[in-house]
């Protein structure tokens, strides 16, 4: 079992590092041709302001990774002869330590580019972050990053697991009541008093219930994998 475990873990992280290479290239290629902007407008007269969400595409990315794992790594994982069990416990393993990394990351990178903008006096670029509304630091960042990069990958991992597993009128009738539901809370006001309540109590604590609710995800993404055929 740990022999095979690890096996799996290196073909993820393997078969990844070329797409978290791209995607990291990418943005900090926009990051940096923002900044080029913000120096040379520095001291114009105005109200220019450069404001860059670096988690955003992180989340976005995860959601992305979350669909691909399903269509791409666990086919051939059960081709190559791993069992399903195996699969379900590198999944986790997998992305909680792609979701640090990456947190870890942004974190650094905020860092490095605010202690940048200090030195060159550039005060018109703005990173904008959940931890505005809290701590902005660094941990604080991470830990919410942690969070949701973990959540959007098994949102979009059960996502997937519906599909190939009901095809997409199964899983377009879930998502539709899905949706119902979402649209009567709407209707109701129910969503909008929620978010009230939310954001006039936010705290970090919130961004555990995140992450727990990624965890109830991936226990319920198990029901699927050890069912789950190639086709």
């Amino acid at each position: 079992m740990g022999r095979q475990l690890k096996g799996l873990l290196y073909f993820f992280i393997m078969d990844l590092r070329y797409s978290l290479m791209i995607f990291w290239t990418i943005l900090l290629g926009i990051l940096v041709i923002s900044l080029a902007f913000a120096y040379f407008l520095t001291g114009v007269e105005g109200d220019t302001n450069f404001v860059f969400f670096l988690n955003v595409p992180m989340y976005v990315y995860a959601g992305i990774l979350g669909y691909l794992t399903v269509r791409d790594f666990v086919p051939f994982s059960i081709k190559m002869g791993a069992t399903r069990k195996n699969m379900f416990i590198a999944i986790g393993i997998f992305i909680f330590l792609i979701s640090v990394f990456k947190s870890l990351l942004g974190a650094v990178v905020q860092e490095l580019v605010e202690a940048f903008n200090a030195f060159a006096g550039i005060d018109i670029f703005t990173f904008l972050h959940f931890a505005h509304l809290l701590e902005n630091n660094w941990y604080t960042r991470m830990l919410i990053d942690t969070a949701m990069i973990f959540f959007f990958f098994m949102v979009m991992l059960l996502i997937r697991l519906l599909l190939h597993r009901f095809g997409l009128l199964g899983a377009g009738s879930v998502l539709g009541v899905l949706a119902v539901l979402l649209l009567l809370a709407v209707a109701r006001g129910w969503i909008f008093d929620f978010f009230r309540e939310l954001f006039a109590a936010f705290e970090i604590v919130i961004f555990y219930q995140v992450f727990g609710i990624g965890l109830i995800l991936y226990l319920i993404s198990f029901i699927f994998i050890k069912r789950i055929e190639v086709k």
